[in-house]
């Protein structure tokens, strides 16, 4: 990157770490598929932190675990709209749905009854069912965004019973091998920072406890490298490798709750949090436990992305310096548009669709995007619009606004050439409301009035 780039950046954790009385902080830039900038302040046993050491980086331990929910989707073993009862029974909340565990809106307490559970070394799962018998519903299911650690204790055991295997085996075997994230651990392998906290009034440190959290594990366990989380930073962005389509990320980084009311500056989707800032939409998530801040950050639109760690229990906004870091580089070196490359040649039935449709009156302009895909909206750019992507021989599915999920279909004359378009039943047609098309309603009412 230009000097200035790379300074200003320098300067920003400097900062950071400076006023926030951080005892090592590090933090990484990203786009595409490469690490663009890296740095660190403080020190971790006398040295400074590398891309090799490890931090604790607490919820976003939850982003590993609704990944491996979503490939349990996608290979038809459970369904988002399941019942937790019906892969893990016993518990005093099965009648909630993975989708809600997964989004934090099953109503359930954010912490598990007893000690607090990020100090305290954890309870296996009988244990933590029966304490949750005696808990009421903080809400109903369904009702509002309420964050709940336990939820995602439940998802863990969830993938262990149907894979047969613990959650950390199931991650390191489907997730982390295939991405390279070797140095992504439950539990702490040198080098790694200690967890401390800092006093409020001195400058002077006292180490944090870091146990073995149990069945509340899947909610903030990991430890994890900036050379990984700067891997799993692509990963959020949609360079998924197979572990996941890239379609299913997307669906991910889609906002199911909304957090802070009314403002809508951030979200929650399927196991990742959503931010909307100056116009661009953000993803990822953020940690912590005590000891330990950490926090990664993508636009998925310019694929730029941060990650910031740190080992203190408080003080240190690693999430405003993520935010802060992707637009210092996206401002001094934005990312150059995708060269342009002519397809060399398109199928003459698809070519046959481009141009103007109508729905009833109101013209709509449909294009050939790669891979058979293809884009229909209104030529103003407002309005109902979206990319289809084919299913089959003239099917598309809708991806976009109203029409995500709606089927579009083509019908045909007999010669192949397109006659209309079918929408989730609106019927689009080349001229205005043309008679010869199955509209409903009838046209017997009148006729565009015409002279000679």
């Amino acid at each position: 990157m230009l000097e200035t780039t790379e300074f200003a950046l320098l300067r920003r954790i400097a900062a950071e770490q400076a006023e926030r009385r951080a005892p090592s902080l590090i933090a990484a830039v990203v786009r595409g598929q490469d690490l663009l900038w890296s740095g660190a302040r403080g020190n971790v046993d006398g040295s400074a932190p590398t891309a090799d050491t490890q931090y604790r980086i607490g919820s976003i331990t939850k982003t590993f675990i609704a990944v491996l929910v979503m490939r349990l989707r996608d290979e038809g073993l459970l369904d988002l709209n399941d019942l937790l009862d019906k892969h893990v029974s016993g518990t005093s909340f099965g009648h909630l749905t993975v989708a809600q565990l997964l989004a934090h809106t099953a109503g359930l307490t954010s912490e598990s009854p007893g000690e607090w559970w990020e100090r305290a070394p954890g309870v296996d799962w009988p244990a933590l069912v029966e304490s949750m018998s005696r808990e009421p519903a903080r809400h109903r299911a369904g009702e509002r965004f309420h964050y709940s650690n336990v939820g995602y204790g439940a998802l863990g055991q969830l993938i262990a019973e149907l894979r047969g295997m613990s959650w950390t085996s199931a991650l390191a075997e489907e997730v982390l091998a295939p991405l390279g994230m070797t140095r992504t651990t439950a539990m702490p392998a040198a080098p790694h920072a200690p967890g401390l906290a800092v006093h409020p009034y001195a400058d002077v440190l006292m180490p944090e406890p870091t146990p073995d959290a149990g069945a509340m594990a899947p909610a903030g366990q990991l430890w994890s490298t900036l050379a990984d989380l700067a891997r799993w930073v692509r990963f959020i962005g949609g360079d998924t490798a197979g572990v996941l389509a890239p379609e299913t990320v997307a669906e991910m980084r889609f906002p199911a709750a909304v957090e802070d009311g009314m403002a809508w500056t951030s979200g929650y989707g399927l196991g990742l949090q959503t931010f909307r800032s100056e116009g661009r939409q953000y993803a990822g998530h953020g940690g912590s436990m005590p000891g330990f801040l950490a926090s990664v950050v993508v636009d998925p639109t310019t694929t730029t992305g941060a990650v910031a760690m740190t080992n203190t229990t408080a003080g240190v906004g690693v999430s405003a310096l993520t935010f802060d870091l992707i637009k210092l580089v996206d401002e001094y070196e934005p990312a150059l548009p995708v060269e342009w490359v002519p397809q060399p040649s398109v199928p003459s039935a698809m070519l046959a669709l481009t141009g103007e449709w109508f729905w009833g009156p109101i013209p709509f302009v449909l294009r050939l995007l790669g891979d058979g895909w293809l884009d229909l909206r209104p030529p103003s750019g407002t309005g109902r619009g979206s990319r289809f992507r084919p299913v089959r021989e003239d099917v598309w599915e809708g991806l976009e606004g109203y029409y995500a999920g709606e089927t579009l279909r083509v019908h045909r004359h007999a010669d192949g050439s397109p006659h209309h378009m079918d929408l989730a039943t609106f019927v689009f047609t080349r001229t205005p409301y043309d008679p010869t098309a199955p509209i409903p309603g009838s046209l017997d009412l009148g006729t565009w009035p015409t002279e000679g």
